[in-house]
């Protein structure tokens, strides 16, 4: 049996470069988000490309092609060798509507690193395992805030509030197929920190205050689980057994059911509590003139919530089409035994589909044949609640490119394939009484397929 030759040393080169190019934009991140103080931070974008394209649906959604990491169920799809790499750019802009100001921040960032593979197959009994593992980013806290203000019968004085850190995982999860049925488990180690400050400088042209520092640095860390499942019907067996006995191209038609639960974790926290009085030096650093209090690693619990998710699908060979309902129960998050006022359970409702225009006599050169087209719609309440519960909607957009053509594909899964989407959402709406933020998030995925860990047989 002769293997059709692949453009390896081109796979590899766009995969490294797209690598590169996503790493080295992390350290021009301007990201500027004040609602990232709240919780353990904004939510980052925790699907694969494939999935954003289509509004984040994932509860119902098994593709050998890509690495569902959301509901671990879907990784016994894999037939080969999957490396998986995202990267997403997201324009923020702020604006308040009691003012016509306007802020925009921009943030170009990793969103997960993954790598499946199938361990067994056994077609004929229809039983399947497969796993994968990975890095990915959860929540991030990145905000830098200055606000003149005056206190009362007192002087006027200069605030600055910043913060950064976050949540990571990372994970490993496997999953088992049973004919129909799909059952998958994830875990790992979540960690991160976060560093909060607030600065306070007195303005007075008498008399001299010094300026004051309160600052607060936390490291926390535990294991995560998440459980899934999935169960397909195929719909038409009857019609696919008469296609195949002609010699016709079945289109065979499935509806899936999936759900999946993160449950809450309890991470391990140090915290490092400071408060001083400092000057500014030559470089813009912080001189301590006075510690008025410190205290180091007092120890604690972050209870991180738990979510639910489910949903359904229903596919055949040119259609991808479902929807989630997405939960979390956010009122029950604690920091060191406090609850956060401004946070609560929320929901999201998310509708998505994808086209497939090939059949399996269309010819290569229709290049624009054989690309997945994506889109999809959300909405629901936003988590982080400011003395108002506000929506949180928005429309995406997405396509699957490949990037090694027909001929070159063979039965031992050596293709790649350019995963592109974007996203324009809000939280809030014009009669808000808080900021109302605006996000466009362009996403780039790169997935390459290969059997690595397989051996294969000669003719």
């Amino acid at each position: 049996m002769h293997l059709a030759n692949l453009t390896t040393a081109t796979i590899k080169r766009t995969s490294g470069l797209l690598i590169a190019v996503l790493f080295s934009t992390i350290s021009y991140a301007q990201e500027n988000s004040p609602y990232s103080y709240y919780g353990l931070g904004d939510i980052a974008p925790n699907r694969n490309v494939i999935s954003r394209g289509m509004a984040g649906i994932s509860s119902a959604v098994s593709d050998f092609q890509s690495i569902n990491f959301t509901n671990p169920a879907g990784v016994a799809a894999l037939a080969s060798t999957v490396f998986d790499v995202g990267g997403s750019i997201d324009i923020r802009t702020l604006k308040s509507n009691t003012s016509p100001d306007k802020f925009k921040s921009v943030n170009t960032s990793i969103s997960y690193l993954q790598l499946g593979f199938p361990l067994k197959a056994n077609v004929q009994k229809g039983r399947f395992w497969a796993m994968s593992f990975g890095l990915r980013p959860i929540t991030r806290i990145n905000y830098k805030i200055s606000e003149s203000t005056r206190e009362p019968q007192a002087d006027s004085l200069l605030l600055l509030r910043e913060g950064n850190g976050g949540l990571s995982q990372a994970n490993i999860s496997t999953a088992i197929k049973i004919k129909n049925f799909s059952l998958g488990i994830s875990s790992g180690y979540a960690f991160g920190s976060d560093n909060y400050s607030r600065k306070k400088e007195f303005i007075n042209d008498t008399v001299t205050y010094q300026k004051s520092n309160s600052e607060i640095q936390t490291t926390f860390g535990g294991i995560f689980l998440t459980i899934g499942a999935q169960y397909e019907f195929f719909l038409n067996k009857a019609q696919v057994e008469k296609d195949v006995a002609a010699k016709k191209t079945p289109n065979r038609k499935y509806l899936r059911i999936g759900a999946y639960t993160n449950l809450q974790q309890n991470l391990k926290a140090k915290r490092d509590d400071l408060n001083e009085t400092f000057n500014y030096d030559g470089n813009g650093g912080i001189t301590t003139i006075d510690t008025v209090s410190f205290t180091k690693g007092k120890s604690g619990t972050i209870k991180y919530p738990s979510t639910y998710s489910f949903g359904f699908s229903y596919s055949d060979n040119h259609w991808l089409v479902g929807a989630d309902l997405d939960m979390a129960n956010w009122a029950s998050y604690t920091s060191f035994g406090q609850k956060d006022p401004n946070v609560q359970d929320n929901y999201t409702i998310r509708a998505g589909a994808q086209y497939f225009p090939a059949n399996l006599n269309t010819v290569p050169s229709k290049y624009w044949s054989f690309v997945k087209y994506r889109a999809g719609v959300y909405y629901g309440d936003d988590y982080i609640n400011i003395n108002e519960t506000r929506p949180e909607y928005g429309a995406t957009f997405g396509a699957g490119l490949p990037l090694t053509s027909s001929k070159q594909r063979n039965a031992y899964g050596g293709f790649a394939i350019l995963n592109l989407g974007v996203e324009i959402g809000a939280r809030g709406s014009k009669t808000s009484q808080s900021i109302r933020e605006s996000v466009t998030r362009f996403s780039i995925g790169f997935s390459m397929n290969s059997r690595w860990f397989q051996k294969v047989r000669y003719d």
